[in-house]
């Protein structure tokens, strides 16, 4: 058996195949932009062999020497034909027709894409998406995506935590350019090191995903595309200053070093020092902080030679503050003089990709991706220290090829992965040091089947051998298959592993007065076992016109189940308890979402979501607190035509109102310091306005939480930190009200 499956895995390296022609289809221009055009269709004359060009503008087709014309075409550009006399790239130019129509403008504007053809139900959000609100970091980058709730994980450290399918950010696979990077010990905080500047566009995609990128994902993956030294402007800065007294700088230099070598230095710094209480209860609304960010990045391009690389090189340093508004940490660090905490962090990577596509034979492809990185944290929350080092190395080879003709496409590969953590604690009932080495070898095979007009299938199975989760099988399974025009129904299952870093991931446990126990010893990971479960969907795409104008609603349905999961029951309000699954813990996850081009410029995006997600605690089977069961999310956003000198106005705006959501028990408290069963319902509008003076230069304005939604008493016995009573996991909804910002974008093309 074992020699049939690695027979499987190296068969289709031996495999040989039919030509492939690439190339990549730009709009003409008058500003001398390489701006690709997603959407267009290239086919052969007089054949039903296409292909719909990406977000990058780029397409590949299977070629013979009977194919001799190229078409290209796009709804309100002039339709052109390519005489091909030879297999090399492509790059072409298509000229906006005289008749431009006010739908193809919209279409090809849309920051936010949904492809009909993928067997994944993928989205992409483009840097015009990210622009619609203040994206000062990727953990900020959602707020206008409705399949994305965000919410602060607590009351004092400002962090951010974000959910899918109604699971937080450890069950989602979070990578930058396909390689996992918020994992481990940066799994609370990473979110918050990649600035939104630095993203060229996300990839969101339900369900586990596929095989090539690990076994851990379980309800999603996020993938965020960095922006490229060779197609990033030269010069770039971003100023952004908040109410708050928050301020941030980012700058981009990008230079050709040589005709193959492009490098870009890029820069981001953000500070918050004012202290705020806006709710008077003696503790910070937000943290005070400061953070340092530097990347250098290279990459090479030899298209002659099929070969394109990537090197980054990247530095960090985050120091944050929080706690009592009176706290000095020179004289009241430790000490039960003022509750306060800092956390600091500093952290380097080094990642690289080679690409390489052979120029003879253009349907095979090399590729490798290896990262180091290096995460040390150090950190006390009142008289609780947790001090953290994760040393991790990742290194992934994927082979790309196509069985018998371009429907027929496949990738296999290896991967190894190696974790090192050292965790330091001075908490109460818990070891004063945990240290443990991960490592994982595994092997990889998926195949594509795709006819682009009805049918699209991805299967995959890999499997890995684990020092500690031992030797295991993945499969993951997506399809897609569109019954009519302008549709496309997609069914998933798959399965995922992962093994909890329970106090990395729940870092706002030392945020309380609650004793922390581990309460399984069997298990080879702070004695418990790891998390496994399988994930189901199916989900609907429709497009149609209403009115004359272009949308496009969206169904779908995901269930969860954990075979096991680590549970972190909050029920007892004097205990914190993690415990190996006994019984049945599931997330259901419905959504509706319906956008529609109102009018030229004008879209609307709407949606409604519901969760259901319950486990069997130990005190019996009860929904997850903190999550809200519905979810209605709306956002508008306007832009005025586009004028020759590069002038515009951009408007948008978001609306998000949540259920009410259940509070953990605090029943066998004193009546002072007890909570309702359930949180109040929460309704939040964010707004912005932005002012393009040029395509060099533009300003924008814009603010958070208008309606200056508050939770007022975040903190639970905030007047006694030291008492029994004091906990700060109770967040619902924003604490420190509206808060308004303004900031510049300047660039050099």
């Amino acid at each position: 058996m074992k020699h049939l499956i690695y027979l499987l895995l190296l068969w289709p390296m031996l495999n040989g195949a039919q030509d492939k022609i690439s190339g990549t289809i730009f709009e003409a221009n008058n500003n001398n932009q390489n701006l690709p055009l997603a959407g267009a269709n290239v086919y052969w004359l007089n054949t039903e062999i296409g292909a719909v060009t990406n977000l990058d503008g780029e397409f590949n087709l299977p070629y013979s020497t009977n194919y001799k014309k190229l078409v290209v075409s796009y709804v309100g550009f002039k339709t052109d034909t390519l005489t091909i006399n030879e297999l090399k790239p492509i790059k072409h130019w298509l000229q906006p027709s005289d008749n431009l129509d006010e739908v193809t403008v919209t279409s090809r504007k849309q920051a936010t894409a949904k492809s009909f053809l993928s067997a994944t139900n993928v989205m992409t959000v483009s840097s015009d998406e990210l622009l619609k609100a203040a994206c000062c970091n990727l953990s900020e980058s959602f707020e206008t995506n409705p399949s994305i709730d965000v919410n602060f994980a607590d009351a004092v450290s400002g962090t951010r935590q974000i959910k899918m399918l109604g699971l937080t950010s450890p069950y989602i696979l979070i990578a930058t350019e396909n390689i996992p990077t918020v994992r481990g010990a940066s799994q609370a905080f990473g979110l918050s090191f990649i600035p939104g500047t630095w993203v060229e566009s996300i990839q969101i995609t339900k369900g586990a995903g596929s095989v090539v990128n690990g076994f851990e994902s379980i309800a999603g993956q996020i993938n965020a595309e960095l922006v490229k030294p060779t197609t990033d402007n030269k010069f770039f800065v971003n100023f952004y200053g908040a109410s708050s007294e928050r301020m941030e700088l980012n700058t981009h230099f990008n230079t050709n070093v040589s005709e193959k070598w492009s490098t870009g230095l890029y820069l981001h710094g953000n500070t918050h020092n004012q202290k705020h209480d806006v709710n008077n209860d003696g503790f910070l609304d937000m943290p005070l902080y400061n953070q340092i960010n530097v990347m250098n990045r290279w990459q090479y391009t030899n298209p002659q030679k099929g070969l394109v690389s990537f090197i980054n090189l990247k530095f960090l340093n985050d120091e944050k503050q929080a706690g009592q508004v009176d706290f000095n940490p020179d004289t009241d660090k430790l000490t039960t003089n003022y509750w306060g905490s800092e956390i600091d962090t500093k952290r380097y990577e080094i990642s690289a990709k080679l690409g390489y596509v052979n120029p003879q034979v253009p349907w095979q492809s090399l590729g490798v991706q290896t990262a180091f990185s290096g995460h040390k944290q150090e950190s006390y929350y009142g008289l609780n220290v947790y001090e953290i080092n994760h040393n991790s190395l990742y290194a992934n080879v994927i082979y790309n090829s196509i069985i018998s003709d371009s429907r027929h496409k496949i990738k296999t590969g290896l991967s190894y992965t190696y974790d090192h953590y050292d965790e330091v604690l001075d908490v109460d009932n818990l070891n004063p040091n945990y240290e443990r080495t991960e490592n994982s070898v595994g092997a990889f095979f998926e195949y594509n089947f795709d006819n682009l007009e009805k049918l699209n299938l991805t299967a995959g199975l890999r499997v890995d051998h684990h020092n500690l989760l031992g030797t295991f099988i993945t499969p993951r399974f997506h399809a897609r298959y569109t019954p009519w025009g302008k549709s496309a129904f997609r069914a998933s299952f798959s399965r995922g592993k992962r093994s909890a870093n329970i106090f990395a991931e729940n870092q706002s446990v030392f945020a309380t007065s609650r004793n922390i126990n581990v309460l399984n010893n069997s298990g080879e990971i702070y004695g418990l076992d790891p998390e496994i479960a399988w994930n189901y969907g199916v989900s609907y795409l429709q497009g149609f016109n209403l009115f004359g104008r272009k949308a496009d609603v969206t169904l779908d349905f995901y269930r969860t189940d954990f075979k096991n999961q680590v549970v972190v029951d909050y029920e007892n309000p004097q205990e914190i308890n993690f415990y190996n699954l006994d019984g049945e813990s599931y997330a259901n996850s419905f959504q509706v979402e319906m956008n529609y081009n109102v009018f030229k410029g004008f879209d609307l995006r709407t949606a409604y979501k519901f969760y259901d997600v319950k486990t069997d605690y130990s005190s019996g089977k009860l929904e997850k607190p903190l999550t809200p069961k519905h979810r209605v999310f709306a956002n508008v956003s306007y832009e005025t035509h586009l004028k020759d000198d590069g002038k515009q106005w951009k408007f948008d705006a978001t609306y998000n109102w949540l259920g009410t959501q259940r509070f953990s028990s605090t029943g066998i408290n004193p009546p002072a310091f007890q909570l309702g069963d359930s949180t109040p319902t929460v309704a939040t509008l964010n707004a912005q306005i932005t002012r393009v003076f040029s395509p060099k230069f533009e300003v924008y304005l814009g603010g958070e939480n208008i309606t200056n939604v508050r939770q007022d008493n975040p903190v639970l016995s905030a007047d006694d930190p030291f008492g029994s009573y004091f906990d700060t996991t109770f967040v619902y909804g924003p604490i420190f009200g509206s808060m308004y910002y303004a900031g510049l974008r300047f660039k050099v093309l």
